[in-house]
């Protein structure tokens, strides 16, 4: 098969693309033939370093495509289901072993693109709004990177539950897509953003910072919030926050900080299967939109990291092989 492969940490550049062995599934697991592959931030964490990763390895965790063989003891899947997963390591590649208990069939009617990158940022958006801070009928909560494929699908799913959204874009493009989402009100990274969500919350700010962004936006996050409010950090797109004193939390409004996973919210299948249904329910619905913003060539690995990390692209990015 072909895959991408990871031989050293570095730039984009350190993605090749070339032959690699065919995996073999093993107990629980099936063989799928990729259809498309999901592209997320964490993978270029992964690429850089900054998780720690045994090398080389095939990087991505996340596609979709057609179960092609069994493992043993695999009942609940059969040769020729559709099937999507989030966190089966090595999907950069034609063929991927993924584990069944982790993996969910694809409705009807959904794309390749859409089912292979969908899940990761869906689940995501969904603990945050559930589990980090249980978003309220009336809440109003900033959401950074509002016209990225997270922040597009917590905006819809918050603002389903009847909260009012403001977010943050670069540029008008992505301001159209964020008011599309179901924004209430936009804002620019570059406009005076807590002065801005205080005038739009009657000095009171936020209960809630939804923040992906990291290092240039971590402080208008924590200047937007309201006392006893929470900012909850699940990214790093711009880098990671410096060091920070936990005394200044007191001095904000006692507020809460979070740095959380996906991991730790799908730790059991069951968790997983209840996140990975609520998204793809959203979608078969229709209630639930997704936008992929970009697909690349599978060999093109490292012109959509490019891409993903000079925020080039909206909503997600997808490689097909």
């Amino acid at each position: 098969m072909h895959a991408i492969t990871v031989e050293e940490h570095g730039g984009p550049d350190v993605l090749r693309y070339g032959e690699a062995p065919d995996p073999v599934p093993g107990p629980g697991q099936v063989l799928v033939r990729t259809a498309a592959i999901g592209v997320n931030f964490i993978d270029t964490y992964f690429r850089r370093g900054m998780y720690p990763i045994a090398l080389p390895y095939v990087p991505g965790s996340e596609g979709t495509g057609t179960v092609v063989a069994l493992g043993p003891d695999v009942t609940d899947l059969a040769v020729g289901d559709v099937i999507a997963w989030s966190d089966s390591t090595a999907s950069y590649a034609d063929l991927v072993a993924v584990t069944a208990a982790r993996a969910v069939k694809v409705p009807d009617g959904v794309p390749p693109e859409v089912a292979a990158s969908v899940l990761l940022q869906g689940m995501t958006a969904h603990y945050l709004t559930h589990d980090s801070y249980a978003v309220q009928p009336g809440d109003t909560i900033l959401v950074h990177a509002g016209a990225g494929g997270t922040g597009l699908l917590l905006t819809q799913i918050a603002t389903r539950i009847g909260a009012r959204v403001i977010t943050t874009v670069s540029s008008d493009a992505k301001a159209e897509l964020s008011r599309g989402a179901g924004a209430a009100e936009v804002l620019r990274y570059t406009d005076d953003v807590p002065a801005r969500v205080r005038e739009l919350t009657d000095s009171v700010g936020v209960p809630a910072v939804y923040d992906g962004v990291g290092k240039d936006t971590f402080e208008a996050s924590l200047k937007s919030t309201r006392p006893t409010g929470i900012v909850v950090l699940f990214g790093a797109a711009s880098g990671p926050v410096p060091p920070f004193d936990l005394q200044r939390l007191n001095g904000l409004g006692s507020l809460y900080v979070q740095r959380p996973s996906l991991g730790a919210y799908v730790a059991t299948p069951e968790a997983f299967r209840r996140r990975a249904d609520f998204v793809l329910t959203g979608l078969a619905e229709g209630w639930l939109n997704f936008h992929v913003g970009a697909t690349y060539p599978l060999a093109d690995a490292a012109r959509a990291h490019t891409d993903l990390q000079a925020r080039r692209t909206t909503g997600s990015v997808a490689l097909i092989p």
